[in-house]
């Protein structure tokens, strides 16, 4: 099933932290969905935000990373960057690092997925208005087959997540649960 790809989208220590007390099974529900795919030969992917020393990737127009910039936060060696150790990344699986909210800017991962020949993408991540919501739209734009698991997102607001899974992204992927996502694999 090399036309698949599971990818896990900012699952890194410095954003886990800050879902700590309402995660509710969260990255146990991301490692059973991982463990499926792999079992299945279904590529895992794993997309993290990453900067250079000095942030020479950040602009000061940039709202949302020019408050990160001169933390020391998400640059090479900083414990936050680090993808959770409850769902880290195995041999074989791939691993990218992009300088903007969308999995695709900023990194290599449309490459890596056209050169396997990959033309589905099953999404999770943190968080569903940020990364999810923009690799979702520019994977359609590039012509993606999309697949968001509802339950292998999570965002700091709850109507908003609610939104974007129910009325949003069903417009250009199909949205189902970690559950049965697992148990097509399993049947097929």
């Amino acid at each position: 099933m090399t036309s698949t790809a599971l990818l896990i989208m900012d699952v890194q220590q410095g954003i886990v932290d800050r879902f700590a007390d309402g995660d509710d099974g969260y990255l146990d529900r991301l490692a059973t969905a991982i463990a499926a795919a792999r079992a299945a030969d279904v590529m895992v992917g794993y997309v993290t935000v990453g900067f250079r020393p000095g942030y020479p990737e950040v602009s000061d127009r940039n709202k949302s990373f020019s408050a990160v910039a001169g933390t020391g936060r998400f640059t090479d060696g900083d414990p936050t960057r680090e993808v959770h150790p409850a769902v880290a990344p195995q041999p074989g699986d791939v691993l990218v690092t992009k300088r903007r909210v969308s999995a695709f800017t900023g990194s290599d991962l449309d490459v890596v997925l056209r050169a396997r020949g990959t033309d589905h993408l099953v999404l999770t991540g943190i968080a569903t208005s940020g990364v999810v919501l923009s690799t979702l739209r520019q994977a359609a734009d590039l012509d993606y087959r999309l697949t968001v698991l509802a339950d292998g997102c999570l965002d700091a607001d709850p109507e908003v997540h609610q939104v974007l899974l129910g009325k949003v992204f069903p417009r250009q992927a199909e949205v189902t649960s970690v559950a049965d996502w697992t148990a097509g694999l399993t049947a097929s």
